[in-house]
């Protein structure tokens, strides 16, 4: 996973691209805040307008449930991608369409966890609803038998997120060549 963006299409800025993946619960949310805390450029696109709900087959398995999806707005993913200059980037999430850019990143990295792992952050998490409401646990286990291989093949390295996020992050830094 190393084809870059031109410099030149970034200002002439060489940037480093580092896209974080994982089912819900793995602790994207949480490395991006370390990160972010850290100095690092980092966005969740959960957030800030990077994603929209569509409208999808009722029988396709996604994480709001039948017949609605979470997806990545491409022209805002593209412009964040095409336009940055920090030297490093890291854009967290899981999204349907998050291969078309795969391309455009030099790391995927796959933050992973075991189902009794995400069952007990999901129902005890503050910073987030998603895996409160009825049938979401049940779609999150899903999601990560199911979708979770496709991740893990596109990926370029995994990582064990049971460990304390500090190891996550330095873990993530080493791999992409930061001292941290």
């Amino acid at each position: 996973m190393s084809a870059r963006v031109p410099a030149r299409a970034t200002g002439g800025v060489d940037v480093t691209r580092v896209l974080l993946t994982g089912m819900s619960g793995t602790g994207k949310s949480t490395v991006v805040q370390v990160l972010i805390d850290r100095g690092y450029r980092a966005i969740d696109t959960d957030y800030g307008g990077f994603s929209e709900l569509v409208s999808v087959a009722d029988e396709e398995l996604t994480g709001p449930g039948p017949g609605q999806d979470w997806v990545w707005r491409e022209d805002r993913i593209q412009d964040l991608l095409s336009c940055e200059t920090a030297p490093i980037l890291f854009v967290s999430g899981c999204s349907p369409n998050q291969g078309r850019f795969y391309p455009q990143f030099d790391h995927i990295v796959l933050l992973s966890a075991p189902a009794d792992v995400l069952v007990q952050r999901l129902t005890s998490r503050t910073n987030n609803p998603h895996g409160q409401r009825p049938g979401e646990i049940e779609r999150v286990l899903s999601l990560q038998r199911d979708i979770e291989p496709l991740l893990r093949a596109g990926a370029g390295l995994e990582i064990d997120t049971r460990v304390p996020v500090d190891e996550v992050v330095a873990t993530l830094l080493r791999h992409v060549g930061e001292t941290g």
